[in-house]
């Protein structure tokens, strides 16, 4: 043969071997015919994706959920597509045992960082995100996701933020009744208030108001209401954030900018009214117990008590100062008040005091003299600091009012001071101080040379805060109350009941759960669909009015101020557009001037129910029909049990999102709940949250990364061949970490489809280990995948022909054996997300397939049913090899194949055989053996003979364990 002759049987060869060309031609061939049949449609029971003609809809439903991806222009890296394969390859195995299954992707396209690009480069944010929307398509697109297109939807599309502004509206226009816990619509509230059956919030006799006083009356009750609060003012970005929007050194998450408190009138969703009910209802849900201790500690309910201790803020004019204290038995021994630096009383204590510092210990005086100007230098120092920060700063700073307030059981005057480790957002913004049974308490008094007086014996307080339970001590008054001797929840009991007896305290259960901050200074964002009239009253505007589109604007930068300047203020960009801010409207009493609001919606909006719309993309009627909300999300007590609050039955993302996202869209569907809109109690029934693909990162001495793909090793360090500033290779440091453009550590998808197929990648990303962990990235390790994917290929295909090599033969009982193993092994694996041992599974199938017919051809047998598993993890190839086997249909509707469970159990087992205790050979012996028969095949066996033999004596006794071993004591 020739040279060319050569060549041209190579080439020829190679056009049948599973290469990355081949793959790429299959891989294009099968996703066009998935989008050309609608392989993955799923159909709803009614409305425009119903089944055509009113056809049964068959099988069980199975609704499957990523986390809603953001559309970043930098494109995706490898560890992005972890989650959404697995939920494929999950969605693809229930569909192909006859699920109707629902998997989509859509994309959360509002916030900021498309508006600081807009802001950078003059580009209008929809282009952007448009743009990067239709890149991530194109990305994901080449994996092969079996997603239901019909269904795709995006945050900033305007038939879908209508719905966000309408369910917007719908919580507006609600109020939650205590009595009943939970959401009623305001003309509910109504009569109520009319007849005299409710009061108003502060007492007043609502049939008594002016229209005016009525509307403000009403506005006191709504889930969603304006405040003016305490907000985290950032002026680099020129918006409010919400608080786990900021870092822990109080700085801006995106742009790193600082972050001041500062008070301003926002919307705000009263998510606090829901507190018990995102506690209890935790139970019902298949989550993590992770997930579900992140959210109770973030709602934080605890019990305790609500205590009056009285200042003078006047002559003859005293006020309360209110604290919540979870120990009330601990009274006695609260020697001081620390308030918040921000509570609304610090100033009305500083004017009532002596407006001088003289005489008063120099570690309460902040440095000034007086504490006026210790007051306004504290709270400057202060502005910057997030929550966390003040939280967890060790250094205890603070100051003394120059007042004092009394003990309510004590009748003590104790000193009053401002400290940043109070937060005016937990509690009252005010505690007791009981330095003896606190840590961080003992630490302040011990700063500012405070008593500190034990209550509660068991400990050394000399040295330290003692924490631990005991008997009460030094706590009894002249006025009934003696707690000395009692336990902690008698003692707390006792206490409470005679606070309520004075009129100085009540029992209370209180939260760290604040009211969710539901507005931002930015352009890019849902508008809110009010409008406000002429004396500043806010007016719901009817849904025949909306969508609220955004305005085209010529500058989408809000007016930032100097990074640095806590005092300035918000200016939306909004706001210029005054056209569409000032508006003629009819809203029932004629046309009027109205004034929109400039503010828009956080992008959490409209993530809190985008399931639903997944459901019912294109109603134009409702925001999602109720007949195919119950069908996909409805409870099912039929095989879920009678508590199960129905929602998404698979949902997948990551652990970061457990206090954010997930919080928040569990409110809005219980408001939606209480409504009578959705038949769920929870959005997300079961949720599983993926660990993260990540990756080495390299640094040089000066701390800038380098590409790692130009790495090398050796002799245990790393270097860049040709690097250095003379040629010479450049050192380079290992960490190990995330994966991103930043890092120079990140991997293209496309990249890995172009060199191994988008199955390799597939099958690697499943194979790297559970899902649950975190795993790191290997490049070099495809090659694995992509050879299985090879040998499987080679069981159906001849490669130097192209003909199908099977073969008609039966199985043998070795082969019925592993097929039926296999078949069990990867069904429950795929069934419970242990995609990794599905491909093991699969691996050690072909392997013996290749081992036993690699020269003759496997049979047909046992290869069909191969087809079939490789399905969900890559389905591509396996779309071609169940065609060329000779189906005509596609196998994404199965079937799947089934087990014979007689093949699941052994005949024959391995049982140790020990001499004086010590395993010296195994025998294989029948799983129904008797005692003697095991006797019998143990004392035959030729090794067992010779370790008799080299033990020097003879067998003095036989010790058989049915199944388990056989024990045989030599003795000289």
């Amino acid at each position: 043969m020739t040279n060319s002759e050569k060549s041209s049987s190579s080439a020829a060869a190679n056009d049948y071997r599973y290469s990355p060309e081949l793959a790429a031609q299959l891989e294009g061939k099968w996703q066009q015919f998935w989008n050309d049949n609608g392989t993955f449609h799923a159909p709803n029971p009614v409305g425009d994706l119903a089944a055509a003609d009113g056809a049964e809809i068959p099988g069980e439903k199975l609704f499957v959920q990523d986390m809603f991806p953001y559309p970043s222009g930098v494109g995706l890296h490898v560890g992005h597509p972890l989650g959404y394969i697995a939920t494929d390859v999950f969605a693809r195995f229930h569909r192909m045992q006859g699920a109707n299954v629902l998997h989509t992707l859509g994309y959360d396209a509002f916030g900021l960082p498309a508006e600081q690009y807009a802001i950078q480069t003059g580009t209008h944010p929809r282009v952007t995100t448009e743009a990067n929307i239709a890149n991530m398509e194109r990305q994901l697109g080449r994996l092969g996701l079996g997603h239901d297109r019909r269904r795709v939807v995006a945050t900033t599309d305007t038939d879908y933020y209508k719905w966000t502004q309408w369910i917007f509206l719908q919580i507006y226009n609600a109020w939650f009744d205590e009595s009943q816990k939970k959401a009623r619509r305001i003309e509910e509230l109504l009569p109520l208030l009319e007849s005299g059956e409710m009061a108003t919030k502060d007492g007043r006799v609502y049939s008594e108001l002016s229209e005016a006083e009525k509307r403000e009356a009403i506005d006191e009750f709504r889930l969603v209401y304006r405040s003016k609060s305490m907000v985290n003012w950032c002026p680099g970005l020129g918006t409010v954030l919400a608080n786990e929007e900021v870092t822990a050194d109080g700085r801006s998450e995106r742009g790193n900018f600082p972050v001041f408190r500062k008070q301003l009138s926002q919307w705000m969703m009263r998510i606090t009214a829901y507190a018990d009910r995102l506690i209890d209802d935790l139970e019902l849900l298949d989550w993590s117990d992770k997930v579900k201790a992140m959210q109770r500690n973030w709602i934080g309910r605890s019990r305790g008590a609500e205590v009056d201790f009285t200042a003078e803020i006047g002559p003859k004019v005293s006020t309360k100062i209110r604290v919540f204290t979870t120990r009330p038995d601990t009274l006695f021994g609260a020697s001081y008040m620390v308030l918040a630096p921000e509570h609304e009383l610090v100033d009305a204590l500083v004017d009532a005091g002596s407006g001088s510092y003289e005489g008063v210990d120099e570690r309460w005086t902040y440095g000034k003299s007086t504490p006026a100007e210790a007051v306004a230098a504290y709270r400057a120092a202060i502005a910057s600091k997030s929550d966390l920060e003040r939280q967890e700063n060790k250094e205890k700073t603070g100051i003394f009012l120059g007042a004092y307030a009394t003990n309510p059981v004590s009748g003590e005057q104790v000193p009053v001071f401002i400290s940043d480790y109070v937060l005016i957002g937990y509690g009252t913004g005010a505690i007791m101080a009981v330095p003896a049974h606190d840590e961080r308490d003992y630490e302040f008094a011990n700063v500012f040379g405070l008593p500190i007086r034990e209550v509660v014996s068991g400990g050394n307080i000399a040295e330290a805060a003692y924490v631990g339970d005991g008997p009460r001590v030094n706590s009894a008054n002249d006025s009934g109350l003696d707690i000395n001797g009692m336990e902690k929840a008698e003692a707390i009991a006792t206490v409470i009941e005679w606070l309520q007896g004075q009129g100085a305290g009540e029992e209370k259960i209180q939260y760290k759960l604040r009211d969710w901050l539901f507005a931002r200074q930015r352009y890019w964002g849902e508008p809110f669909p009010i409008v406000y009239d002429a004396d500043g009253h806010a007016h719901a505007l009817p849904e025949s009015m909306l969508p609220v589109e955004l305005p085209e604007v010529e500058d989408y930068k809000p007016v930032t101020a100097d990074p640095d300047d806590a005092d300035s203020e918000p200016a939306p960009p909004l706001a210029k557009a005054r056209d569409w801010v000032e508006v003629e409207l009819d809203l029932g009493d004629g046309k009027q001037t109205y004034y929109r609001d400039t503010n828009v919606m956080p992008q959490w909006a409209g993530s809190s129910w985008y399931q639903l719309r997944y459901i019912d993309p294109n109603n134009s009627e409702k925001f999602v029909d109720l007949e195919n909300e119950r069908y996909w999300t409805g409870p099912r007590p039929e095989t879920h049990g009678a508590k199960d609050p129905g929602g998404v039955d698979l949902y997948v993302g990551g652990v970061e999102h457990a206090v954010l996202h997930l919080l928040y869209s569990r409110f809005w569907h219980k408001v939606l709940f209480d409504l009578g809109y959705v038949t769920s109690v929870e959005p997300y029934r079961r949720l599983f949250n993926q660990g993260y693909i990540q990756a080495y990162a390299y640094t040089d001495a000066r701390g800038v990364y380098q590409p790692a793909e130009q790495v090398v090793e050796r002799d245990g360090k790393f270097f860049i061949p040709g690097a250095g500033e003379d040629g010479s290779d450049l050192e380079v440091f290992q960490e190990y970490g995330k994966m991103g453009k930043s890092l120079k550590n990140a991997v293209s998808p496309d990249d890995i489809c172009d060199n191994y197929g988008a199955d390799t990648l597939r099958v690697y990303e499943m194979a790297m280990g559970p899902l649950d962990t975190s795993r790191p990235w290997a490049t070099k390790d495809l090659v694995g995948s992509q050879r299985f994917l090879q040998r499987a290929w080679r069981l159906v295909v001849d490669e130097t022909t192209g003909e199908l090599c099977v073969t008609d033969a039966a199985l043998s009982d070795d082969d019925l054996k592993a097929l039926n193993r296999t078949v069990d092994g990867v069904t429950g694996d795929y069934a419970e997300l242990r995609d990794n041992t599905a491909v093991a599974k699969l691996i050690e199938y072909v392997n013996y397939l290749t081992k036993t017919y690699g020269s003759t051809g496997a049979p047909r047998a046992a290869v069909e049913p191969l087809a079939l598993m490789l399905g969900p993890v890559a389905p591509h190839i396996a779309e071609e090899l169940w065609s060329r086997l000779g189906h005509a249909e596609s196998l994404a509707h199965g079937p799947w194949p089934a087990v014979d469970e007689k093949w699941l159990v052994d005949d024959t087992i391995e049982i140790p055989v020990q001499i004086n205790g010590k395993v010296r050979a195994r025998i294989d012996v029948a799983t129904d053996a008797s005692r003697e028969d095991v006797e019998a095949i143990a004392r035959a066996d030729e090794k067992v003979q010779a370790a008799v033999e080299n033990a020097g004596g003879s067998i003095f006794k036989v010790i058989v364990v049915p199944g388990k071993m056989v024990n045989l004591v030599v003795k000289k």
